[in-house]
């Protein structure tokens, strides 16, 4: 067995039965794989279904569950109908996470459960994520982090143990696309969601498509802009954002980068 994936189970064996956040993208169902093996039914993975996620996501992570053999529920979550996070202030995940973490702990304790577990690692440190403050505030522990294993490491130690979700695109939810100070509304989150599964189809790799109202930005890795605007691609591109409903189509020349719009908070820094 690989010494990283090792350090990971020995985590688990130590800590013993919990509940783990279960997304379905790379570094959750790593954890799920280690907790599976070093605990086996004394797991629980949580999924929560919600209208930040799209709902083949939720899909995406039963059969993950299903295919490790791992229990698995669902839990169904509004944020929406919560004003301060419908409004998407800047700190918008902290209030989420609370939201969310305090679900799971709830379900834990009717489990018997005394420890829930989420999957934020090391390259996490480096970006601007409020969410890591509810998730310490709430005693939520991140075998990662105490592992000090980035995302790099985390895609190897996934492809050797034969998780298919070794090279998933990573993944963030769908409010991200959204500027802050903008509210949150169904409509909103269901055009990203339409317009990116679109774009996904085509085969162009890690994307996000960036809300602005009828305008659709479009982060793409940059080895694939000239893919992009280059015909029948370009035209296939337009269309499919439109008919996500969109009026305006662009494509931003940075390129894709996770957390584009925290960019707009540390200017004003």
């Amino acid at each position: 067995m690989d010494a990283g994936y090792e350090r990971l189970t020995a985590w688990f064996t130590e800590a013993g039965p919990c509940l783990l956040a279960f997304s379905g993208g790379v570094d959750s169902s790593l954890l799920l794989a280690a907790a599976k093996d070093a605990l086996g039914d004394q797991v629980l993975a949580v999924t929560a279904a919600s209208p930040l996620h799209p709902r083949a996501e939720t899909e995406q992570a039963a059969a993950l569950a299903a295919g490790l053999h791992a229990r698995h529920r669902v839990v169904e979550l509004d944020e929406l109908v919560h004003p301060l996070i419908r409004a998407n202030p800047p700190d918008r995940c902290y209030h989420c996470k609370r939201l969310r973490f305090a679900a799971m702990l709830e379900l834990a304790e009717q489990e018997g459960l005394a420890l829930v577990v989420e999957g934020s690692n090391q390259d996490d440190l480096g970006d601007y994520r409020p969410g890591l403050k509810a998730k310490d505030e709430l005693g939520i522990r991140s075998p990662l982090l105490d592992l000090s294993i980035g995302k790099a490491e985390i895609r190897r130690l996934a492809k050797a143990r034969g998780l298919p979700t070794w090279d998933r695109p990573t993944a963030a939810c769908l409010a991200s696309r959204v500027p802050y100070g903008q509210e949150l509304t169904p409509a909103k989150l269901g055009r990203v969601a339409a317009a990116e599964a679109a774009l996904a189809a085509f085969g162009l790799g890690q994307l996000r498509v960036r809300d602005h109202g009828s305008v659709a930005r479009l982060e793409l890795s940059a080895d694939r802009l000239p893919e992009a605007i280059a015909e029948p691609l370009r035209t296939r591109v337009l269309e499919a954002v439109r008919a996500a409903g969109y009026a305006y189509v662009t494509i931003d020349l940075a390129g894709y980068r996770t957390g584009a719009l925290n960019e707009v908070l540390e200017r004003d820094d």
